[in-house]
């Protein structure tokens, strides 16, 4: 529901909020001006990053003093009242390459109806009228962007700033429209780090050590459900919000994280990588605003105020994180060639995990490759899963473990001609422990089971010498093993095709299908 089991990663430093495990139901977007590339690796890679590479790892590259030349500024408008400016400018500053990036922009946003939402359900029960719906769902904020990259050598600093203001609520924090709240996130981010040390002819070593802070806050208070709103505590039992029910979650994170990679080519026909690293993650203040509580009878109307921190959603939390993981890429034998890592995370807050992969890949000719993998990965619980408490929606478990992924893959990669190439992947995947909430009142628990195939084919054909045409289709079928229906959320079909013409030097048009098929609610739902 919350994407959390795809790790995202900024110059290989992890964006994860661990309130919610993801990148922040307030992400409100990520301009591409300074961005030089986006390496996407697919399948569990916890073996080397840990937790959240469940499904897949993207590690966003933003630019450096390279691939920017000199100055440059640009202005874009669009529709829903979408306006940006920003400049960027790459060069020397005495022994320094230096990159720095600024951006400032606004967007109304997605106005699309929604027919029904959570307080309409509520109204049926307690026949009432006061949902927003029909109404447009509401998604729009105010963004600046700024960063600052200062290479010399081998030695890199990178430091930057995000802010998403006047941030609307989307469908709204408890599936009720929202038209009042407002939400205001701010990010810092600065990452330092020695890449490439040559410690001896076979030796090298990296070091890096990164700061994050994250801070969310609600300057007007979401409404969980709109005026009017009568809640059902118990099949007897109501509770009128004439004011709507009000909260404002407020948190704030910080994240240190430190790691060296030491890497050692003396022994022939093998790359060994050593990696062992401390993540300090501190969500050091929570602050709540909200105009209900629960007492001895459960749910109760109160005055709008700020409750003390022990009486709030979570009060704050801090989670230390070692680990130690090798890897090995052998060249076994000719056109043969297997890599196989494991990797050990000890968490201070629920213990260990163990995580292994292998790859086994075989040059069948020129032209084929053909791969065999297998990998376990694991998503650790959220702040707020463990520990979210007084929450009207859903309640924190303490004894929560991680999630747990197995997969294995086969692909085939296929250089038809020289102008067209063919990629083939099937795959089979087996989830277990995963995080779901259950019961009354609603709690997380590792309850969840679920298993799933599916194949990934794909082309990439010159058409003409300016002409490239690149297409995929995908299949997939996933089960709950609890209930023997579909999972939900992914969908059975979906084609991609592209077509790129550059017709004119320094001109590109391109055109783009994208269709998806077939894509399941969740069981319940």
């Amino acid at each position: 529901e919350f994407n959390a089991q795809t790790l995202v990663l900024q110059n290989g430093v992890p964006m994860t909020m661990m309130f919610i495990g993801n990148r922040g139901n307030a992400w409100a977007g990520l301009p591409l001006e300074n961005i030089a590339r986006i390496e996407v690796i697919r399948g569990p890679g916890s073996a080397l990053y840990g937790a959240d590479a469940y499904s897949g790892v993207i590690n966003i590259i933003t630019k450096s003093a390279s691939d920017i030349a000199g100055t440059e500024v640009g202005l874009r408008a669009g529709s829903f009242r979408t306006a940006d400016a920003w400049g960027l400018h790459g060069g020397k500053i005495g022994v320094f390459d230096v990159a720095a990036y600024l951006r400032v922009g606004s967007t109304e946003g997605f106005t699309g109806q929604v027919d029904s939402d959570a307080q309409s359900i509520n109204d049926g029960f307690a026949s009432t009228h006061v949902s927003h719906a029909p109404g447009s769902v509401s998604v729009g904020h105010g963004a600046v962007d700024g960063s600052i990259d200062l290479a010399y050598d081998k030695l890199r600093f990178r430091a930057g700033y995000r802010l998403r203001d006047r941030l609307e609520l989307g469908g709204g924090a408890a599936s009720a429209l929202d038209p009042v709240g407002r939400g205001k996130t701010e990010r810092y981010n600065a990452d330092l780090s020695l890449n490439d040390l040559e410690l001896s002819p076979n030796w090298r070593l990296g070091l890096t050590a990164s700061y994050f802070e994250y801070i969310t806050t609600y300057p007007i208070p979401l409404q969980a459900y709109p005026p009017g709103a009568v809640i059902a505590t118990s099949p007897s039992t109501t509770v009128s919000f004439p004011e709507g029910m009000l909260g404002a979650p407020n948190t704030w994170e910080r994240q240190q994280r430190v790691s060296a990679v030491a890497s050692y080519l003396g022994w022939q026909g093998h790359r060994l990588r050593f990696g062992v690293g401390q993540d300090d993650l501190n969500m050091y203040r929570t602050q709540e605003f909200k105009n209900f509580t629960f007492g001895p009878s459960g749910l109760e109307l109160t005055s709008m105020a700020e409750v003390p921190v022990e009486d709030s959603f979570l009060i704050p939390r801090r989670r230390i994180v070692r680990y130690v993981y090798a890897q090995d890429e052998w060249s076994l034998a000719r056109d043969w060639a297997l890599t196989a890592g494991v990797r050990h995370d000890r968490y201070s807050d629920f213990g260990g995990t163990t995580n292994p992969r292998a790859a086994l890949v075989w040059d069948a000719s020129v032209d084929l490759t053909a791969k065999v993998l297998y990998g376990r990965a694991f998503r650790a619980p959220s702040f707020s899963e463990r520990y979210s408490i007084n929450n009207p929606v859903l309640r924190g478990n303490p004894d929560l473990k991680p999630e747990v992924i197995n997969t294995l893959e086969t692909m085939f990669s296929w250089q038809v001609k020289p102008e067209t190439q063919l990629q083939l992947s099937v795959f089979r995947y087996a989830m277990r422990d995963i995080i779901r909430a259950a019961g009354t009142p609603q709690t997380w628990s590792n309850t969840g089971a679920q298993t799933g195939r599916g194949l990934e084919v794909e082309v990439t054909h010159d058409v003409l010498r300016n002409v490239r045409l690149v297409g995929n289709y995908a299949f997939q079928r996933s089960i709950d093993e609890a209930s023997g229906e579909d999972a939900g959320y992914a969908p059975h079909h979906h084609v991609f095709a592209r077509v790129d013409w550059g017709f004119v030097s320094g001109l590109l048009l391109s055109g783009q299908v994208n269709y998806v098929a077939d894509r399941a609610r969740a069981s319940g739902d």
